[in-house]
């Protein structure tokens, strides 16, 4: 039986990507976007903690945490211990990231499953295991398989990032219907 999404039991979403304003904008950052969207559109500010920024937002009368792990990529997991001394469980935590299995702006939410590759979601999936929410953003694959570290850290080309915002809206809305 296929796990059904319930909002109101979700504590904590985390948006995966790297620290630095110079990869803000890379394919790989899409989670990070897609958090800082959301708490402007709660008007909850960034707070820093054990190597990451956090911030609340209320929502279905109950608070949820938003998570943007600063310590790179590889390292993502390293928040999940500051969440778990919260009483937050891995069925309580949504993770948003890129997906280079999806084609580009695709937005799917599933539970469980491996890291692919992913090297966030393997961080994450060895501090608390495989069984928590995703939401998949498609950035598509390159052609040529040695590329991909190159391409998950370059920028969106602009016809690509013209779209971004409505693919923002998307995750947002996949997740968090009103």
């Amino acid at each position: 039986m296929e796990k059904k999404f319930d909002i109101t039991l979700i504590k904590a979403v985390i948006g995966l990507g790297n620290p630095g304003n110079q990869y803000y904008k890379n394919r790989h950052n899409i989670g990070f976007r897609v958090l800082d969207e959301l708490a402007a559109q709660y008007g909850a500010s960034w707070k820093e903690a054990d190597k990451m920024l956090y911030a609340t937002i209320i929502h279905h009368d109950q608070p949820l945490l938003l998570i943007k792990p600063m310590t790179f990529m590889n390292d993502s997991g390293r928040v999940l211990p500051w969440l778990q001394k919260k009483g937050i469980k891995a069925d309580q935590i949504v993770v948003v990231h890129d997906e280079l299995e999806k084609k580009f702006g695709q937005v799917v939410m599933s539970f469980g499953g491996s890291h692919k590759g992913h090297n966030g979601l393997k961080s994450i999936i060895g501090m608390i295991g495989p069984d928590f929410w995703r939401i998949k953003v498609g950035i598509a694959r390159p052609a040529d398989r040695d590329e991909v570290s190159d391409y998950v850290l370059s920028n969106f080309p602009p016809d690509q990032e013209a779209q971004i915002p409505s693919i923002i809206a998307a995750c947002i809305a996949h997740f968090l219907p009103n």
